[in-house]
């Protein structure tokens, strides 16, 4: 969509008054903050092209405009400017990370409540394997009729068990038979890999009509996606009753509820690579209780395989700039704090030093 730079200069002035009031932008007050000659009816027109471009809504009648969500998603990609967080922010970070050298093991929480805090969003903080978890070997041990144990050594020497009962009975014969076939089909890859079609000739293969094979693919899955996650931390979900936009309790309530799900929380969208943002902006996320809502989040390199995550949940009514420059700070300062750590954190190992680049988002 292509712009005007007069388009441009009052879109970026229309969020940025909206962040900072959380009440409809008039013409007026656009004027006062460009400090331009233009006149008012001149903004006013351009303001009415922005809607009819889909960039601003007019939530009432005769009252000022807002942003849409396409209005603020031009405005992250195109017109939001870097912002440096200030001299105390920086220095109470540095000390929170410095501070919690000595209890590592807590550091994700600590890592959430400080972003929480400082950008007034609840926040998550996780940590995930980047590397290949798969199955080394299945063992299936009768225990009578219709129970067996399935015993699973995961590559990263994980031991996992489950006790099965059927409603149906199964022999030793049959268990000794599934275990050969899936040591041949089911180890050795991802859980991505253990698809439908794997199963039903799985099923075939040993003559499965009672629905262990499926059974066991569910646990396997289970397992692969639960040993690829190493921890995951939310923090002040109830930051959302502070702002306007989650006044209505029930419309608050629904998204705190599904915040303190961790298996919803690991479906947050989240960046491809250290150091990059990603924003997903209202209708953009795909879960209901987020469509009026902005997620950012930034990844981290924490060595050994892992990678952390930091991101922040609010409306789309989010100081962007300001939160991007918290996290992008936060997650250089825990990749050089991970690259020098001699702990167990997240049962991690050294890793080298920043790869976040050398953009400084402190003040000198």
């Amino acid at each position: 969509m292509s712009l005007s730079e007069r388009k441009k200069e009052i879109l970026r002035a229309v969020v940025e008054l909206y962040v900072k009031g959380a009440e409809p932008v008039g013409s007026r007050a656009v004027v006062e903050k460009l400090e331009s000659s233009v006149s008012s009816a001149t903004i006013r027109s351009e303001m009415a092209d922005l809607e009819s471009m889909g960039l601003l809504e007019q939530p009432h009648t005769s009252a000022g405009r807002i942003p849409s969500s396409n209005g603020y998603r031009i405005y992250v990609n195109e017109l939001m400017q870097n912002q440096h967080i200030s001299g105390d922010d920086a220095k109470v970070i540095d000390s929170e990370l410095d501070g919690h050298l000595a209890t590592p093991t807590n550091l994700l929480d600590k890592v959430g409540k400080l972003t929480s805090r400082l950008t007034t969003y609840p926040a998550y903080a996780m940590a995930s394997a980047t590397g290949i978890v798969c199955i080394a070997r299945f063992d299936l041990i009768y225990v009578d009729y219709s129970t067996f144990i399935i015993v699973t050594l995961l590559s990263n020497d994980t031991v996992k068990n489950k006790l099965v009962h059927l409603t149906t009975s199964v022999e030793p014969p049959m268990l000794t038979k599934l275990s050969a076939v899936l040591n041949a089909s089911f180890t050795g890859i991802p859980e991505e890999r253990i698809t439908p079609a794997l199963i039903a000739a799985t099923e075939r293969a040993v003559g499965d009509t009672a629905g262990i094979v499926a059974i066991i693919a569910g646990f396997t899955i289970e397992l692969l996606v639960e040993a690829k996650t190493v921890g995951t931390h939310i923090s002040g979900a109830v930051n959302l009753l502070s702002h306007p936009e989650f006044k209505d309790v029930d419309k608050a309530q629904r998204i705190i509820r599904y915040l303190t799900d961790e298996k919803e929380l690991a479906k947050l969208p989240s960046p491809n690579s250290p150091g990059e943002l990603k924003i997903t902006i209202g209708p953009e996320n795909l879960a209901n209780e987020l469509r009026d809502s902005s997620v950012m989040a930034i990844k981290y390199d924490a060595g050994n395989d892992i990678q952390g995550l930091i991101g922040v949940v609010g409306p789309t009514r989010m100081d962007y700039s300001k939160v991007a420059a918290h996290l992008s700070y936060m997650a250089q300062g825990l990749s050089w704090l991970l690259g020098g750590l001699n702990s167990d954190l997240l049962q991690l190992n050294p890793s080298t030093k920043n790869t976040l680049g050398d953009e400084h988002f402190g003040e000198e």
